[in-house]
Order: C-alpha cells, then structure tokens, then sequence
C-alpha cells in the first residue's frame, strides 16, 4: 500500500533515527508531523523536508509532559484531521552505571522519556485512530536490542525498553477491534549521536572495552517504512535490525 498520502507522526524527529525515519517518510510522500522537545530544531527539520516538497507540520512536545502531548494531537488533528501511521521514537540514555551507583534522579529521568512518553503518545494514537473515520491506524513503537538482552550497566534503559514490549504487546490486543494495528523495531547500534561511544569502546560483559560495528541510520528508516506500508490486515509485530557483526546473539 506504501505510505503516500498518509499522516505519519515521529518523534524524536529533530535527530538521529527519528530525523532519518520522518525524513523517509516526507520522501515517500507522507505527510509528516515531526514532534521532537527543542523547538528550534525540529522546526528546521520540518522545514528543510518541506523545502524538499513535502507536506509537514513542526511541533515542540516535551512527551514526558501529558498536557504537551495533549496539545500535540490537537495539532495534528487540526492540521490533518486523522493520523494513520506513529513511530513512537523519542527516547534517552545515560553513561554504563553499576546498578548500585543510579541516582533516583536519573532512573526517574529516563523511565519518563522511555516509558512514559511512550505510553502518553501511544494512548493520544490510540484515542485519534480510535475516533476518526475510517478509524484506524498503525503504531510503531522503538524498542531495543536492550528488550531482549541487557548491556552491563544499563538497569534504567533496560528496564524501561523490556517494558515498551509489554505496552506494544498490550496496544496490539486492545486495538485489534478498532483497526488499530501496534509492532516494535528493536534497533541495535544505528549510528547516531546516541551510539557515538561505540566507536570508541563501550564496556562488555566480561569488564572490557571493545569498538562496536554501527550501521547506518537510513537502514533502520528503511525498516521502519517497510512495517508502515503494510496493509492494516497485516503486521510486523517485532523487528530486529541491527549491525551484523555487533554483540547481540551470544552476548556476554
């Protein structure tokens, strides 16, 4: 079916995956509503895919902020009138910490982005595919080769990605009567700024540093496209994508 024509939300968008992947979509011919919590960068995003000739809307949405999110579905409701497609991207990390050495501070500042956000953008989806005519839509949320296996020092993300499975998981079930479809791509090593450590030397399970192969980011944008031009009748509902040669199978 492809996603021409489509309302396609991202956030995270002023960067790094989200950028490249709401970047994919303006050229695909989605119209595209990058969301992202520095205003002034993700207006030069939205801008600069506009210049390109696509359809797109800029918004500030810090989506830790239920009221944010709020007026962020508003906004496209008032641009658009619907929203078919959401790669619910917007996330954080913090340096490898002993689990005994995480602040409170940090563990509630990263749940918040990863978990909360995720779940107060999916429910505003849910609630517009829900409610629009023809009702439906897709939602793809961003896991992580850290929903499968932990790196060492990771308690805060690793929690909060092995619980996005869960909420995809649960979206999937309680949107089946509604048309509303839910998958998960779990990315391992994109280069971005997020990953720029890896390479240099991140730590390993058995305490050394290692260099870590990267791949590109367009490719997880590539995978993310592939999974919203799919049918509603049909679903990835987990996606690995991933540099070939990173730690992942035998990690540890």
């Amino acid at each position: 079916m492809g996603v021409s024509g489509k309302v396609a939300l991202v956030t995270g968008a002023s960067q790094g995956i989200g950028r490249a992947t709401a970047d994919a979509f303006a050229r695909a011919g989605a119209r595209v509503v990058y969301a992202a919590r520095r205003a002034d960068a993700v207006a030069q995003a939205a801008e600069a895919a506009a210049a390109g000739g696509a359809e797109t809307l800029g918004v500030a949405c810090d989506v830790t902020d239920p009221t944010a999110v709020d007026a962020l579905f508003a906004a496209i409701l008032d641009r658009f009138g619907r929203l078919d497609v959401v790669f619910n991207n917007a996330g954080a990390a913090m340096p490898a910490t002993e689990t005994g050495d995480v602040s409170w501070e940090d563990w509630r500042r990263l749940v918040s982005v990863n978990l909360d956000g995720a779940f107060l953008v999916a429910r505003g989806a849910f609630r517009m595919m829900r409610a629009q005519a023809p009702k439906g839509g897709r939602i793809v949320n961003n896991g992580s080769i850290s929903a499968h296996a932990p790196r060492i020092g990771s308690i805060a993300y690793t929690a909060s990605k092995h619980a996005i499975t869960g909420l995809t998981k649960t979206i999937s079930l309680d949107g089946r009567q509604h048309d509303i479809a839910c998958g998960q791509i779990d990315i391992g090593n994109a280069a971005s700024d997020m990953t720029a450590a890896m390479t240099k030397g991140v730590p390993q399970a058995d305490g050394s540093m290692k260099v870590e192969p990267v791949m590109d980011v367009a490719h997880v944008a590539d995978a993310v496209l592939h999974m919203a031009s799919l049918p509603l009748e049909a679903n990835v509902q987990f996606m690995t994508v991933m540099a070939t040669k990173m730690p992942f199978v035998g990690r540890g």
